[in-house]
This record gives structure tokens, C-alpha cells and sequence, in this order.
């Protein structure tokens, strides 16, 4: 008994300690705290560094009150907020809005995150089936053995000119055909992909059957003039894009290396540039499927390297791409990527997946530990502190893609995107578009309009804007001196938006008095 009575707790074990009570606050005191802590929080803000002219803030104070007029009635009908709801369905309401209306006119300075075959609209893949010499063997209801093919004669049984077959069909109903062939929009999207592999077998599927199309020489090249027309005319002024550099045919049977594919795009770029001073340029990264062996790979890797010797002004980047949750990690081809020359730069896609620990999600840890320059996507980042902070120390640069997360099933409603918090601090980040043409989207403007309705805060205004498009000449892969000089033709063309848009806003205040 004496021995249970010592376990017994004591007095002063249930001795009450009390926390200190706070200090009482007046009214006034308590409105300035909180009024402290917002403008506390307002400036890590990412783009919170930029200081607005006189003319910036008047337009400024215009773009405010189309933001908070957007805001007000998602606010008030949740289901009339476009970021709330899966872009196929909101498309056209969203260019109708006023808001988008001014960020499409908006320079927006580069696209660092797209991809070769995705990058014009659909209209452009439209008007490639009117070239000559085009055949297709089977029919629009069965899409999977659906083939295209240029040739000057019949490349076998089964196979129709496309002319004969639009005739027969009727144009507009063709061309809605394809327009639909070479798309992932639904009009009920959230029925049609039931899971993320759904979606990303339909678009593995688009691109085999844009394959042969493209890759016929003269539609390849009308391709990529169209793209950078698409761009320019969004707004944007430079173009840092992924690809496979596929091997390219012609009507008399010659077939184009990665080297001529090289060529062809330099050259049209230049073409560009000199009847489109105010857009810079384009560079191109090298990024095979990572669906491969380590053979393979070796290959892939053989030919970064020659082309990094023969082109390194141009190509200026290795990455592996295709769906993260099914293809093979990048731990997979460590030894063969550690022993590429220090020169080339990687910009790896990671993290484009919804899991947590497993294979796909690690890709993270590879990429940044493999010196990666840019992290594409990095969706699942912020499930990763360590992380978190190694790319931000480092420097690492994030490429969101809005629209692609939320069309490949990543994210349902844009307020709840993890790239949310990044926007809360001066973290390393830009937007892109990945691949607008399969989903109906501009360029760029699109995901600006996603990115700064849905993602940042209420308060957060045109310097975020700003920063973004500063982010992404300041993260591409140019040179130093060329960064300065695509900085200053940014800050031209900015100046020239502002004042225009100040003496848009002037007229109309005067035609209203």
C-alpha cells in the first residue's frame, strides 16, 4: 500500500497554471495590428518589389476593378467563376470577359514551357490538310486506325485522297472533324476523362495522328511560321520550346535529320525576326520520350551532345517528357546523365503528378539534384519542404502550366492549385501553356488569365503581372547579354501598353462625361 501510495500524483500536480492574459486592445489598436499583418504578408507577395509609375498605376487602379468585378460575382455564385470550373466549360465566357480582353493585349514576355506539335491552334492543322498530296486510310468514327500520309501516288489499299473524301463529306463537317481529331476538347469534359490516364491516352493518341502531317517538310515549316505569328500576335516575344526533333520525309522521299529539323527552325526564326523587330527570338530544348530503354536513352544522349557542340547558341536544353505516373524516372538514367558534359543545361519536368512518394513524385529529388535549371511543372512541390527550399536557395525556376494541370486531371479548381502559395513570396516562378493548341487556348494569355484570377490574391494587381513576364526573360536559357537586350525591348513595348491603355481609359471617361 505504501508503495501505490507513492505513485500517487501530489498536490502540485494539479496545480492549475495559468497562461498570462493578453493585453487588452482599444479597437483602434487591434484595426492596426491587423492592418499590420496584411501589409506584413502584401509585401512578400511575389511581384510585391515592383514600383508602378504614375501611368502604371493608373492603369493599374482600371485592371483592379475588372479583377474585383470578376471576383465579386464568383464570390457571390461560385459557379460563375471561371477558375472554379474546368476550362472546356468556361472558354467562352472567359473571352468574353474584359479582364482576359486586357491581358491578351498585355506584353507578356516569354513562353519557357511548350512543346513543338502542340503549339499552333488547330485552324493552323485545319488548313495543313488542304496541302496537296495528302491521303488518309480509314474513317473519323474510328479514331484509332484513323492514318494520314503525304505521297504523290497511292501509298496503298484503303488509302483516299483527303480532297475526295472532303468533298464527299462536305467541307465544314471535314474540317470540324478534324478540328475535333486534333483536340482534347469536350463539352463535358469531367464525363469524357474519367481519371488522368484517360486523358493522356487521348492525347498520346493526337499526336500520333498529327505525327505524319507535321512531319511532311512543307507542313512542318508552315507549322512553326504559324506558331510564332500565334505568338506574336498574344503578345509574346520569345519562345523557349521542348521537342523530339522527329526525322522529317518529303514528296521525293528524302528524309530530314534532327540536324536539318535544327536548321529549319533557326532559319524561320531569323525569317521572323527581321519582319518582327520587337520579337526575339526562339531556342529550342531537346526532350525525347522518357518511354525508353537505357539503349535508347544512350542515343538520346549521344545526340544532345552533338547537337550541343554544332548548336549550342541554339539548343540550349535536355529534358525527358511523356506522362511522369507511367513512364520510367529519371533515378533510372542517373550514371548516363551524370556524365553528359556540365554545359548542357537541364530543364527537367517534375512533379507532375497528384501522388506523394511515390516513383513519379521523386522525380523531384533527381531533378534537383541533377542541377536542373527549371523544374517543368513541379506540381507536387510543395509537398516537399526540403525541397521547397533547395529550389529556392538554388534558384530553380518553376514553370506552372495552369490550364495543362487542370485539363490532365491534376487540379479541379484553379483556387486550390499548389502554385497558389508560390505566389504568396518573391519565389522563383513563371507561367507557360505547355500545349494550348490541344485545348483551345492562346499562346499564353489564357494562363495569365487563370494564373492571376484564380491563383494570387485578391489584392495582388498589375506588378505580379509584371514580374511574370520579367521572370521569364530573366529564367530563360539566353545569354546575359541577350537577356539585357530582350529586357529593354520588353520595358518598350510595356511603355508603350501603358500609355496606350492611359489615353484608351482618357477618351473613354471623356465620351461618358
Amino acid at each position: 500500500m505504501g508503495c501505490m501510495l507513492a505513485t500517487l500524483p501530489t498536490p502540485e500536480a494539479h496545480r492549475i497554471i495559468e497562461r498570462p492574459s493578453s493585453v487588452r486592445l482599444t479597437p483602434d489598436e487591434y484595426r492596426y495590428q491587423r492592418a499590420q499583418l496584411t501589409y506584413r504578408e502584401s509585401k512578400q507577395a511575389l511581384g510585391a518589389d515592383i514600383i508602378l509609375t504614375a501611368n502604371e498605376s493608373i492603369v493599374n487602379n482600371h485592371l483592379l476593378d475588372l479583377k474585383v468585378d470578376e471576383l465579386s460575382a464568383g464570390y457571390t455564385d461560385p459557379y460563375k467563376f471561371s477558375p472554379s470550373r474546368h476550362f472546356f466549360e468556361v472558354l467562352d465566357q472567359i473571352n468574353a470577359s474584359p479582364l482576359f480582353q486586357f491581358i491578351r493585349q498585355m506584353p507578356k514576355g516569354a513562353v519557357l514551357h511548350a512543346h513543338d506539335t502542340a503549339l499552333a491552334s488547330t485552324g493552323v492543322i485545319v488548313n495543313a490538310t488542304y496541302f496537296p498530296n495528302l491521303w488518309q486510310r480509314g474513317t473519323f468514327a474510328d479514331r484509332h486506325d484513323l492514318e494520314f500520309r503525304f505521297s504523290r501516288t497511292q501509298p496503298g489499299d484503303g488509302w483516299e485522297l483527303v480532297e475526295t473524301v472532303r468533298n464527299r463529306t462536305g467541307a465544314d463537317r471535314y474540317d470540324e472533324e478534324i478540328r475535333q481529331l486534333f483536340s482534347l476538347y469536350d463539352a463535358d469534359p469531367l464525363h469524357t476523362y474519367r481519371s488522368i490516364n484517360d486523358v493522356w491516352d487521348r492525347f498520346s493518341q493526337i499526336f500520333l495522328a498529327l505525327d505524319p502531317i507535321v512531319t511532311y517538310r512543307p507542313v512542318w515549316e508552315h507549322y512553326f511560321r504559324e506558331a510564332l505569328r500565334e505568338f506574336r500576335d498574344d503578345n509574346v516575344m520569345y519562345l523557349e520550346f521542348r521537342g523530339l526533333l522527329p526525322t522529317l520525309y518529303d514528296l521525293d522521299g528524302n528524309s530530314y535529320t534532327p540536324e536539318n529539323v535544327v536548321e529549319i527552325y533557326r532559319t524561320i526564326t531569323e525569317e521572323f525576326k527581321a519582319s518582327n523587330p520587337r520579337f526575339i527570338g526562339t531556342k529550342f530544348i531537346y526532350a525525347p520520350l522518357r518511354f525508353a530503354d537505357s539503349q535508347t536513352v544512350d542515343q538520346y544522349l549521344s545526340l544532345a551532345k552533338r547537337l550541343h557542340h554544332q548548336y549550342g547558341d541554339y539548343v540550349v536544353g535536355f529534358d525527358l517528357v511523356g506522362q511522369e505516373d507511367r513512364g520510367r524516372q529519371l533515378v533510372d538514367f542517373v550514371p548516363q546523365l551524370l556524365n553528359l558534359p556540365s554545359s548542357i543545361n537541364f530543364v527537367f519536368h517534375a512533379g507532375e503528378t497528384n501522388w506523394h512518394g511515390m516513383p513519379s513524385d521523386q522525380n523531384l529529388f533527381d531533378a534537383i539534384l541533377l542541377g536542373t535549371k527549371r523544374i517543368g511543372h513541379g506540381y507536387a512541390l510543395l509537398k516537399h519542404p526540403v525541397l521547397v527550399e533547395m529550389v529556392k536557395k538554388r534558384n530553380i525556376c518553376v514553370e506552372i502550366n495552369p490550364i495543362s494541370n487542370q485539363v490532365l486531371k491534376l487540379v479541379a479548381d484553379y483556387r486550390n492549385h499548389p502554385a497558389s502559395i508560390l505566389f504568396t513570396t518573391n519565389f522563383p516562378l513563371v507561367v507557360s501553356s505547355d500545349d494550348p493548341s490541344f485545348w483551345g487556348a492562346t499562346p499564353l494569355s489564357h494562363d495569365f488569365y487563370m494564373a492571376f484570377l484564380g491563383m494570387t490574391s485578391a489584392s495582388q494587381d498589375l506588378r505580379v503581372l509584371k514580374k511574370l513576364a520579367l521572370n521569364s526573360l530573366r529564367y530563360s536559357l539566353m545569354n546575359k547579354q541577350d537577356k539585357v537586350a530582350a529586357e529593354a525591348i520588353f520595358h518598350q513595348t510595356w511603355d508603350d501598353f501603358i500609355n496606350g491603355k492611359v489615353a484608351q481609359l482618357a477618351a473613354e471617361r471623356r465620351n461618358q462625361e
